[in-house]
């Protein structure tokens, strides 16, 4: 009962299912009793407290609470290492917990993201304890931010799974979402969630690089991208927005995955470990950019704007602007974030950085304003009182969010990516 799996409760009730939810921890459980889910995620709250108070849903640590469920869906959101690489051992003794209480015939939904291969040695798993039971894989896409309505209105819902008849009874279940239902086989599709991320981690890769690439040459990064998005062979919505590199785990997993199975059967599919390679890279370019703008950091006071891996969420799990901060830290910045909804207890320890409130406080006295992470509050923030306040004009807009000229009128001394000062 995380991200995932809160999502999942909310969504399910909005369509009128009954939901029974569990998960390990009391103290979550207790506070999701209470509407308190432990993520922020917009309108998350509001809808598992009004699914609650017309019986619809309820939360317990008893995992015979789901004994009476025709679906249950793995929800966990499946630890990534430091390496990036990933964690099944929770998922592995959720499942081995939950196969000696499902009713007969029923049918475990994973929605957590596994390597491929997982499910379909979960299967031989679960129908070892009871052939009744089966299996199917529906990875979920949602997006930080906006995830209930993404999973209630998908592109498509991907089932992957081995048997007919297990087919026909989850596409009468996603019925009542009304998208296309892709179903394929247990490997495919867990490739489907791989191949995804994969193809958009490229993407930022390639837009930051070109952006890299713009700036030396004079170029405008916003032009060029007008002008690829234009020819109907890229699209309108294709993902190519420079900035400071993807984090969070999610894609740096897939591409990890995908890089190992290369390596594991001594294929020529190098390009998966390439892209993870230089999205790493990533941070250090950011904070040469830094550097070339301010010198020496050494006692200098910045203000970060953003320190949530993405909008939309508050958690700090695998936070690139983390990272990146560090770094500043590091070469002796006195350094100031403020994050509208970052959750700091996340934090395995006591932060070197000073945690503001407002922005007025990470603007007093700063030698330059960082911005990491592309919230509204900042986008449409009233910038034109804050020069006054810093001891240096200079904001730094590391996720292009803000409009130049308009910044440069304020009396910002303007930086930011793929874009010549």
């Amino acid at each position: 009962m995380w991200h995932l799996g809160c999502v999942l409760c909310a969504s399910w009730t909005k369509l009128g299912n009954s939901v029974r939810a569990f998960d390990y921890d009391a103290a979550r459980i207790k506070n999701l009793q209470d509407g308190k889910p432990p993520i922020y995620e917009p309108h998350l709250s509001e809808s598992l407290k009004s699914a609650i108070e017309i019986g619809l849903l309820e939360f317990s640590n008893d995992i015979t609470s789901l004994s009476a469920c025709d679906f249950v869906f793995l929800a966990y959101d499946t630890p990534v290492r430091d390496d990036d690489s990933t964690d099944t051992t929770i998922v592995q003794k959720a499942v081995d917990d939950v196969k000696g209480v499902m009713k007969h015939g029923a049918i475990l939904i994973v929605s957590s993201q596994v390597p491929v291969g997982f499910c379909a040695r979960l299967r031989q798993t679960l129908r070892g304890a009871d052939r009744s039971l089966d299996v199917v894989y529906s990875p979920e896409n949602l997006r930080l931010g906006e995830a209930i309505d993404c999973y209630l209105h998908p592109g498509r819902i991907i089932l992957g799974l081995a048997d007919k008849h297990t087919e026909d009874r989850c596409r009468e279940l996603f019925s009542q979402i009304g998208a296309q239902v892709l179903s394929m086989s247990f490997e495919s599709s867990e490739l489907v969630k791989h191949a995804i991320n994969s193809y958009l981690a490229s993407s930022i890769v390639f837009a930051n690089n070109l952006a890299d690439v713009c700036e030396v040459t004079g170029a405008h990064v916003d032009d060029v991208v007008r002008g690829m998005k234009s020819d109907p062979r890229i699209g309108s919505r294709a993902y190519l927005s420079p900035g400071i590199g993807f984090s969070g785990g999610t894609l740096g997993r897939d591409l990890k995955v995908l890089d190992g199975v290369n390596a594991d059967t001594g294929g020529y599919a190098r390009l998966f470990g390439v892209i993870h390679h230089l999205n790493s890279e990533r941070k250090y370019a950011i904070f040469g950019k830094i550097e070339s703008i301010l010198g020496n950091l050494a006692g200098l006071s910045i203000g970060v704007l953003g320190v949530t891996y993405k909008p939309g969420t508050s958690t700090l799990r695998r936070s690139l602007p983390l990272e990146i901060v560090e770094l500043m830290v590091d070469k002796g910045a006195i350094v100031a974030v403020y994050d509208p909804k970052a959750d700091f207890s996340e934090l395995p320890r006591d932060p070197k950085f000073t945690i503001a409130s407002a922005i007025e406080q990470v603007a007093k006295n700063s030698e330059m304003l960082l911005l990491l992470t592309e919230w509204n509050d900042f986008k449409e923030y009233n910038w034109g009182n804050v020069p006054a306040v810093m001891k240096r004009a200079i904001f730094f807009d590391a996720k292009n969010c803000l409009d130049r000229k308009k910044m440069q009128h304020f009396g910002f001394q303007y930086y930011s990516i793929g874009r010549r000062q």
